[in-house]
Protein backbone atom coordinates (compact mmCIF):
# COMPACT_ATOMS: atom_id res chain seq x y z
CA UNK A 1 0.00 0.00 0.00
CA UNK A 2 1.68 3.06 -1.00
CA UNK A 3 1.52 6.35 1.49
CA UNK A 4 0.65 9.64 0.13
CA UNK A 5 3.16 13.00 0.34
CA UNK A 6 0.55 13.97 3.38
CA UNK A 7 0.59 10.01 4.71
CA UNK A 8 4.50 10.12 4.99
CA UNK A 9 4.65 13.62 6.36
CA UNK A 10 1.95 12.68 8.54
CA UNK A 11 3.67 9.27 10.10
CA UNK A 12 6.97 10.39 9.44
CA UNK A 13 8.27 9.76 12.90
CA UNK A 14 7.11 6.15 12.61
CA UNK A 15 8.91 5.82 9.48
CA UNK A 16 11.85 6.92 10.74
CA UNK A 17 11.66 3.93 13.23
CA UNK A 18 14.11 0.95 12.39
CA UNK A 19 11.51 -1.51 13.63
CA UNK A 20 8.46 0.19 11.89
CA UNK A 21 9.56 2.01 8.58
CA UNK A 22 7.32 2.12 5.70
CA UNK A 23 6.79 -1.45 5.24
CA UNK A 24 5.29 -0.96 9.31
CA UNK A 25 3.60 1.68 8.95
CA UNK A 26 1.47 0.13 5.45
CA UNK A 27 0.38 -2.72 7.28
CA UNK A 28 -0.93 -0.36 9.84
CA UNK A 29 -2.92 0.75 7.50
CA UNK A 30 -4.31 -1.94 6.15
CA UNK A 31 -5.59 -3.39 9.12
CA UNK A 32 -8.84 -3.45 10.75
CA UNK A 33 -8.95 -3.21 14.72
CA UNK A 34 -12.21 -3.90 16.73
CA UNK A 35 -12.30 -1.67 19.87
CA UNK A 36 -14.69 -3.01 22.03
CA UNK A 37 -15.51 0.10 24.61
CA UNK A 38 -15.39 3.71 23.94
CA UNK A 39 -14.94 4.63 27.91
CA UNK A 40 -11.76 4.68 29.72
CA UNK A 41 -10.15 2.38 28.36
CA UNK A 42 -11.07 2.68 24.70
CA UNK A 43 -10.80 6.51 24.34
CA UNK A 44 -7.23 6.94 24.76
CA UNK A 45 -6.92 2.94 22.68
CA UNK A 46 -8.64 4.53 19.73
CA UNK A 47 -6.98 8.07 19.67
CA UNK A 48 -3.69 6.59 19.88
CA UNK A 49 -4.70 3.60 17.22
CA UNK A 50 -6.44 6.95 14.76
CA UNK A 51 -3.06 8.84 14.95
CA UNK A 52 -0.67 5.59 14.02
CA UNK A 53 -3.18 5.73 10.98
CA UNK A 54 -4.94 2.12 11.73
CA UNK A 55 -6.88 1.17 8.47
CA UNK A 56 -10.30 0.84 9.74
CA UNK A 57 -11.17 0.96 13.68
CA UNK A 58 -14.34 -0.40 14.69
CA UNK A 59 -15.60 0.97 17.68
CA UNK A 60 -18.35 -0.84 19.50
CA UNK A 61 -20.33 0.36 22.85
CA UNK A 62 -23.85 0.49 23.26
CA UNK A 63 -23.89 3.02 25.95
CA UNK A 64 -24.16 7.01 26.00
CA UNK A 65 -21.89 10.06 27.22
CA UNK A 66 -22.89 10.65 30.23
CA UNK A 67 -21.08 13.95 32.46
CA UNK A 68 -19.48 10.97 35.35
CA UNK A 69 -17.80 10.08 32.06
CA UNK A 70 -15.76 12.68 31.55
CA UNK A 71 -13.57 12.59 33.94
CA UNK A 72 -11.45 9.56 32.32
CA UNK A 73 -12.98 8.88 28.87
CA UNK A 74 -10.97 11.75 27.13
CA UNK A 75 -12.30 11.13 23.87
CA UNK A 76 -15.76 12.48 24.29
CA UNK A 77 -16.71 16.13 25.83
CA UNK A 78 -19.00 17.97 27.60
CA UNK A 79 -20.86 19.18 24.16
CA UNK A 80 -21.54 15.06 23.88
CA UNK A 81 -23.80 14.72 26.66
CA UNK A 82 -26.52 12.31 26.10
CA UNK A 83 -24.80 11.18 22.70
CA UNK A 84 -24.00 7.57 21.90
CA UNK A 85 -20.68 6.70 22.32
CA UNK A 86 -19.84 5.18 19.10
CA UNK A 87 -20.74 7.97 17.33
CA UNK A 88 -18.45 11.01 19.99
CA UNK A 89 -16.25 8.40 19.15
CA UNK A 90 -16.56 8.19 15.26
CA UNK A 91 -16.39 12.11 15.16
CA UNK A 92 -13.31 12.71 17.06
CA UNK A 93 -11.43 10.05 15.52
CA UNK A 94 -12.26 11.28 12.28
CA UNK A 95 -11.00 15.01 13.67
CA UNK A 96 -7.85 13.50 14.98
CA UNK A 97 -7.56 11.56 11.34
CA UNK A 98 -9.41 11.94 8.41
CA UNK A 99 -7.46 8.68 6.74
CA UNK A 100 -8.99 6.36 9.28
CA UNK A 101 -11.79 4.37 8.37
CA UNK A 102 -14.80 3.89 11.51
CA UNK A 103 -17.13 1.27 11.46
CA UNK A 104 -19.87 2.02 14.64
CA UNK A 105 -21.67 -0.87 16.25
CA UNK A 106 -23.69 0.74 18.52
CA UNK A 107 -24.66 -2.38 20.81
CA UNK A 108 -23.70 -5.35 23.27
CA UNK A 109 -21.46 -7.77 22.35
CA UNK A 110 -22.74 -11.34 23.68
CA UNK A 111 -21.98 -14.97 23.16
CA UNK A 112 -24.47 -14.98 20.18
CA UNK A 113 -23.25 -12.21 17.88
CA UNK A 114 -19.50 -12.36 19.22
CA UNK A 115 -18.35 -14.18 16.38
CA UNK A 116 -19.88 -12.71 13.49
CA UNK A 117 -18.29 -9.01 14.71
CA UNK A 118 -15.22 -10.20 15.10
CA UNK A 119 -14.61 -12.11 12.27
CA UNK A 120 -14.83 -9.06 10.55
CA UNK A 121 -11.13 -7.29 11.85
CA UNK A 122 -7.40 -8.70 11.92
CA UNK A 123 -6.92 -7.31 15.67
CA UNK A 124 -9.33 -7.09 18.70
CA UNK A 125 -8.81 -4.78 21.58
CA UNK A 126 -11.01 -5.13 24.94
CA UNK A 127 -11.53 -2.29 26.98
CA UNK A 128 -15.23 -3.64 28.31
CA UNK A 129 -15.58 -3.31 32.15
CA UNK A 130 -17.37 -6.89 33.03
CA UNK A 131 -16.74 -10.47 32.71
CA UNK A 132 -19.51 -11.77 30.73
CA UNK A 133 -18.40 -9.09 27.91
CA UNK A 134 -14.57 -10.55 28.34
CA UNK A 135 -15.27 -14.03 28.34
CA UNK A 136 -17.57 -13.70 24.69
CA UNK A 137 -14.77 -11.87 23.39
CA UNK A 138 -12.08 -14.33 24.06
CA UNK A 139 -14.16 -17.44 23.19
CA UNK A 140 -14.94 -15.40 19.92
CA UNK A 141 -11.30 -14.74 18.77
CA UNK A 142 -10.57 -18.37 19.81
CA UNK A 143 -12.58 -19.65 17.57
CA UNK A 144 -11.99 -17.31 14.62
CA UNK A 145 -8.38 -17.14 14.87
CA UNK A 146 -7.75 -13.10 15.99
CA UNK A 147 -5.51 -12.08 18.71
CA UNK A 148 -6.91 -10.42 21.35
CA UNK A 149 -5.14 -7.69 23.60
CA UNK A 150 -7.12 -6.92 27.09
CA UNK A 151 -6.85 -5.02 30.12
CA UNK A 152 -9.15 -4.19 33.11
CA UNK A 153 -9.04 -1.27 35.36
CA UNK A 154 -9.34 -1.40 39.49
CA UNK A 155 -9.51 1.84 41.58
CA UNK A 156 -5.19 2.02 41.54
CA UNK A 157 -4.38 -0.88 39.67
CA UNK A 158 -5.30 -2.46 36.55
CA UNK A 159 -3.95 -5.22 33.89
CA UNK A 160 -3.01 -5.77 30.39
CA UNK A 161 -2.40 -9.08 28.27
CA UNK A 162 -2.13 -10.51 24.87
CA UNK A 163 -4.40 -13.66 24.02
CA UNK A 164 -3.44 -15.53 20.70
CA UNK A 165 -5.19 -18.86 22.13
CA UNK A 166 -5.82 -20.20 18.41
CA UNK A 167 -1.85 -20.40 18.19
CA UNK A 168 1.03 -22.66 19.75
CA UNK A 169 4.33 -21.42 21.17
CA UNK A 170 7.59 -22.00 20.18
CA UNK A 171 7.45 -25.20 23.03
CA UNK A 172 4.58 -26.50 20.67
CA UNK A 173 1.74 -26.03 23.44
CA UNK A 174 -0.98 -24.09 22.98
CA UNK A 175 -1.03 -21.13 23.88
CA UNK A 176 -3.31 -19.79 26.87
CA UNK A 177 -6.22 -19.15 26.45
CA UNK A 178 -8.19 -15.55 28.44
CA UNK A 179 -10.19 -18.94 30.28
CA UNK A 180 -6.14 -20.06 31.23
CA UNK A 181 -5.86 -17.00 33.00
CA UNK A 182 -9.63 -16.68 34.63
CA UNK A 183 -11.20 -19.92 34.36
CA UNK A 184 -14.08 -18.67 36.52
CA UNK A 185 -16.57 -15.30 36.79
CA UNK A 186 -16.37 -14.01 39.82
CA UNK A 187 -19.47 -14.20 42.45
CA UNK A 188 -22.21 -11.73 41.34
CA UNK A 189 -21.72 -8.83 43.40
CA UNK A 190 -17.97 -9.44 44.67
CA UNK A 191 -16.65 -7.24 42.25
CA UNK A 192 -17.72 -3.44 42.62
CA UNK A 193 -18.56 -1.74 39.88
CA UNK A 194 -16.79 1.73 39.05
CA UNK A 195 -19.31 3.82 40.17
CA UNK A 196 -19.59 2.07 43.50
CA UNK A 197 -15.62 2.21 43.72
CA UNK A 198 -14.53 4.74 41.33
CA UNK A 199 -11.47 4.23 39.58
CA UNK A 200 -7.95 7.15 38.90
CA UNK A 201 -8.96 8.74 35.41
CA UNK A 202 -4.79 9.21 34.72
CA UNK A 203 -4.73 5.46 35.21
CA UNK A 204 -7.37 4.30 32.45
CA UNK A 205 -5.18 6.94 30.08
CA UNK A 206 -2.21 5.01 30.78
CA UNK A 207 -3.37 1.50 30.31
CA UNK A 208 -5.32 2.72 27.26
CA UNK A 209 -2.37 3.74 25.38
CA UNK A 210 -0.69 0.35 26.57
CA UNK A 211 -2.99 -1.52 24.92
CA UNK A 212 -2.23 0.44 21.62
CA UNK A 213 1.14 -0.03 21.99
CA UNK A 214 0.12 -3.85 22.13
CA UNK A 215 -2.21 -3.42 19.27
CA UNK A 216 0.60 -1.46 17.28
CA UNK A 217 3.02 -4.55 17.94
CA UNK A 218 0.87 -7.07 17.18
CA UNK A 219 0.25 -5.93 13.68
CA UNK A 220 4.03 -4.53 13.04
CA UNK A 221 5.67 -7.63 14.53
CA UNK A 222 8.20 -6.13 16.83
CA UNK A 223 9.41 -6.89 20.25
CA UNK A 224 8.15 -9.07 22.37
CA UNK A 225 4.55 -8.94 23.04
CA UNK A 226 2.67 -10.08 26.67
CA UNK A 227 0.95 -13.42 25.17
CA UNK A 228 1.73 -15.36 28.43
CA UNK A 229 2.40 -12.62 30.18
CA UNK A 230 0.40 -10.74 32.40
CA UNK A 231 0.97 -7.08 33.11
CA UNK A 232 0.15 -5.58 36.31
CA UNK A 233 0.70 -2.31 37.32
CA UNK A 234 0.13 -0.81 41.22
CA UNK A 235 -0.76 3.13 40.73
CA UNK A 236 -0.49 3.37 44.77
CA UNK A 237 3.49 2.10 44.55
CA UNK A 238 3.94 3.13 40.81
CA UNK A 239 5.32 -0.60 40.11
CA UNK A 240 5.06 -2.69 37.33
CA UNK A 241 5.68 -6.23 37.11
CA UNK A 242 4.97 -9.03 34.91
CA UNK A 243 3.66 -12.46 35.84
CA UNK A 244 3.79 -15.28 33.70
CA UNK A 245 0.92 -17.85 32.71
CA UNK A 246 0.67 -21.12 30.83
CA UNK A 247 -1.96 -23.40 29.11
CA UNK A 248 -4.53 -25.30 31.47
CA UNK A 249 -5.27 -28.59 30.01
CA UNK A 250 -8.28 -28.70 31.38
CA UNK A 251 -9.88 -25.14 29.57
CA UNK A 252 -12.99 -25.91 28.03
CA UNK A 253 -11.39 -24.19 24.66
CA UNK A 254 -8.24 -25.74 23.57
CA UNK A 255 -7.79 -28.28 27.11
CA UNK A 256 -7.47 -32.27 26.62
CA UNK A 257 -11.11 -32.68 26.66
CA UNK A 258 -12.53 -29.79 24.53
CA UNK A 259 -14.54 -30.77 21.02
Amino acid sequence: MALSPEEIERYARHIVLRDVGGPGQAKLGAARVLVIGAGGLGSPLLQYLAAAGIGTLGILDDDTVSLSNLQRQVLHGTPDLRRPKVESARDAVRRLNPHVAVAAHPMRLTQENAREIVVGYDVVADGSDNFETRYAVSDACFHEGRPLVTAALGQFDASLTTIRAHERGPDGRPNPTYRCLFPDRPPPGSVPTCAEAGILGALAGIMGAMMALEVIREIVGFGEGLVGRLLMVDALSMRFETLRYGWDETNPLSGMGAP
